[in-house]
């Protein structure tokens, strides 16, 4: 009896062990015949010479070969070398004990520190929800930066964009919201960074008590583009975590313009047409799918802050343009602003936030909305006052917005160690418009 039980169990076993061969290797892209896969599984490339494997994610097929990008340097692999299947997806290893740890775009950590105790493993690309799940949002999160929770105030669970092109204080901005927010956690992704970068934002712009309730997901601009890539997509899935926890987590992203070129570099590699300043088209169906990971849902939210880099300070290029119909709002950074010294330099008038109206009081709302005009009026008159062409008393609005005008913007001015509460900012803008 037992004979037939074990004949049986292997007739149904499957006594093999699968594998394919590189058969060619063409800049970061690895083809190869077999094994059997699917998009998205996870493979092993036996190094020469070595015990350690590679690890890679299938990225397409052609004519009947697997495209492999290997998520580190491909040193070491060549043709013939042994391609295993490992049968599974990307999993991030996540736990409590994660804040104040700095991980690389798999989740594993490079702070020196000791390894993640007792995680559970979530899959990286996250799984989908149901819209018709997710509640409205209605209730304001402090930033801390009386420019953003004063006129451009941002809700729970709300998505935001930061454009600005190079130098002009998108780390700084980042820094400060950070320490200042009012939020449970802070996951906080770095792609396409430079080294020095990495620890200068920690030291100067986080800083030690940003850290403490932070974590960091890093992925520097020598590393793969399959490494960049992913590094958004991980410190999603950890804010996914935390938010499953039931807390109230702040997911900044810098920045989404990196993410969009290492998925241009795919994308390419692959095969795939160049269209838009040779982005990729998958690049336009991968933007909403890491962006709608964000949001309020009813266990806990993620208030999403996405940093987007402006080339050449153009605000309607590709990525920029498709970022901001996707986002719930948008802060612009101005270097015109920042070359006079005002911080943070946020054109308050080119900037909005799509859901203020909806979450603030009606004094609050009133305030901003005075706020705003005096600086429209004051900023379209500006050449005329200049040059000593305008006389006083021949518009009231222009001359009560250059009696407030110095007030005003010492209000938008904020140090990078200063901290307000949402309601003393709210105060400061009543009675500065009373």
């Amino acid at each position: 009896m037992e004979t037939e039980k074990v004949r049986d169990y292997l007739k149904r076993a499957d006594l093999y062990t699968y594998m394919g061969r590189i058969d060619k290797i063409v800049g970061t892209t690895v083809e190869a015949t077999g094994p059997e896969c699917r998009i998205g599984d996870v493979c092993t490339i036996e190094v020469a010479g070595s015990s350690r494997e590679m690890a890679a994610e299938v990225v397409g097929f052609r004519e009947n070969k697997v495209l492999l990008m290997p998520y580190e340097d491909i040193e070491g692999i060549g043709y013939g070398s042994a391609v295993h299947n490992t049968g599974s997806k990307l999993l991030i290893p996540v736990a409590d004990s994660l804040i104040g740890r700095t991980v690389d775009a798999l989740g594993q950590p490079i702070d020196g520190g000791p390894p993640v105790e007792q995680p559970a493993f979530y899959p990286i690309t996250g799984v989908s929800s149901n819209p018709m799940d997710r509640p409205r949002i209605d209730t304001a999160i402090q930033m801390g930066v009386k420019a953003i929770d004063g006129l451009l105030t941002i809700g729970k669970g709300q998505r935001m964009g930061i454009f600005a092109g190079s130098g002009v204080g998108k780390s700084t901005l980042m820094g400060m919201i950070a320490k200042n927010v009012k939020a449970d956690v802070n996951v906080i992704a770095l792609v396409g960074e430079r080294s020095r970068e990495v620890v200068e934002f920690i030291n100067r712009d986080l800083g030690e008590e940003g850290l403490k309730r932070s974590v960091l997901v890093v992925a520097t601009s020598n590393q793969s583009a399959m490494m960049r890539a992913k590094c958004t997509m991980t410190a999603t899935t950890i804010a996914e975590y935390f938010r499953d926890q039931g807390k109230d987590v702040l997911l900044m992203m810098d920045s989404l313009t990196r993410f969009a070129m290492a998925q241009r570099e795919i994308g390419l590699s692959i095969g795939e047409p160049p269209v838009a300043r040779g982005y990729t088209p998958s690049i336009y169906s991968e933007l909403p799918r890491l962006l709608e990971r964000s949001g309020n849902f009813e266990q806990g939210s993620i208030t999403g802050i996405y940093t987007v880099l402006v080339e050449g300070d153009d605000a309607n290029e590709p990525i920029s343009d498709t970022v901001r119909g996707i986002i719930d709002g948008h802060i612009m950074l101005s270097r015109k602003v920042a070359t006079s010294n005002r911080y943070p330099a946020i054109d308050i008038l080119s900037s909005i936030s799509r859901l203020m109206n909806e979450i603030v009081l009606p004094e609050h709302k009133e305030a901003a909305g005075r706020l705003r005009k005096m600086l429209s009026v004051y900023e379209s008159n500006l050449d005329l006052v200049s040059i000593g062409a305008y006389k006083k008393g021949t518009n009231p609005e222009l001359d009560e917005a250059l009696e407030r005008i110095r007030q005003i913007y010492n209000f938008l001015q904020q140090k990078t160690d200063e901290s307000f509460t949402l309601e003393e900012t709210v105060l400061q803008m009543i009675k500065l418009m009373q």
